[in-house]
């Protein structure tokens, strides 16, 4: 994805014939210790998935407020002192939604499944792009605390409730759109995250799994009649940000988006 970025870049730029995107398997224990080694060896940029972009917050200088709020961060950007942190994760899956059903994030009504990191982080974009309101939604409701303690923090935040997925989710609103921020659809043998029988056809809902294409999930909401759209596009902005933070260039969203469908047979 990144690479075919590159190449376009290279065309109108010299400079960037040069540049690579390698992947590189580190485990978390040795994470403080490869970060020092790409820093000294001058690596540009580094992107980090789970665990790491949550160990890699507390090592480097906070780039954004964004990193903050989350306690994670996904990119990092080389600096004579040292890497400084980034979290694109957020602009990438604001611009995915907004793109992909054609909306404004703020006109919604949200409801968010999950508690884990990548719910934290979705939370924290909701409430920064200022959605109308956000429920918060996991099996255990106490496990959600932590998520509303950081909205507290940003400026504005909307009104937040939680409910339990034990129970089919509530129907809020005619302008609601559902976000899936769990690991339920990784595996096809994975039971959906949340009944959605009692919500209007208007529903969107939108999953950050790109892999499979379609979990059940966004198989029993097309079934429905709702509009839904998976985590590929997210994936491709969230990536486009970060090359721009290396690059210091607009690299094309569209090639990036292509290149990750092509890699992932989704063609």
């Amino acid at each position: 994805m990144h690479n075919a970025a590159l190449a376009e870049l290279a065309q109108e730029d010299p400079q960037f014939r040069d540049w690579t995107y390698y992947k590189f398997d580190v485990v978390p224990d040795d994470l403080q210790e490869a970060l020092a080694t790409f820093h000294r060896k001058q690596f540009r940029g580094l992107n980090l998935t789970v665990p790491h972009k949550i160990l890699a917050a507390k090592w480097v200088e906070i780039g954004e407020k964004e990193v903050e709020l989350t306690e994670a961060c996904n990119t990092l950007l080389w600096t004579p002192n040292g890497y400084q942190g980034f979290n694109t994760d957020l602009y990438g899956m604001t611009t995915a939604i907004e793109t992909e059903f054609e909306i404004q994030l703020q006109d919604r009504q949200v409801i968010l499944l999950g508690a884990g990191g990548a719910a934290r982080a979705a939370a924290v974009a909701c409430a920064k792009a200022g959605v109308k309101s956000l429920t918060l939604a996991n099996r255990t409701v106490s496990k959600l605390e932590t998520i509303k303690n950081v909205l507290q923090k940003v400026a504005a935040c909307p009104a937040i409730d939680t409910c339990s997925l034990k129970e089919p989710l509530p129907n809020i609103s005619e302008n609601l759109l559902i976000i899936n921020a769990t690991s339920l659809g990784l595996d096809p043998e994975d039971p959906t995250p949340a009944d959605l029988r009692k919500l209007p056809p208007s529903t969107l809902v939108f999953d950050m799994i790109y892999n499979p294409a379609k979990t059940k999930l966004l198989k029993e909401a097309e079934s429905m009649g709702m509009k839904v759209a998976n985590g590929l596009a997210m994936l491709a902005y969230q990536g486009e940000r970060s090359l721009k933070i290396w690059t210091q260039k607009p690299p094309s969203a569209q090639t990036m988006f292509n290149a990750a469908q092509a890699g992932l047979n989704l063609s």
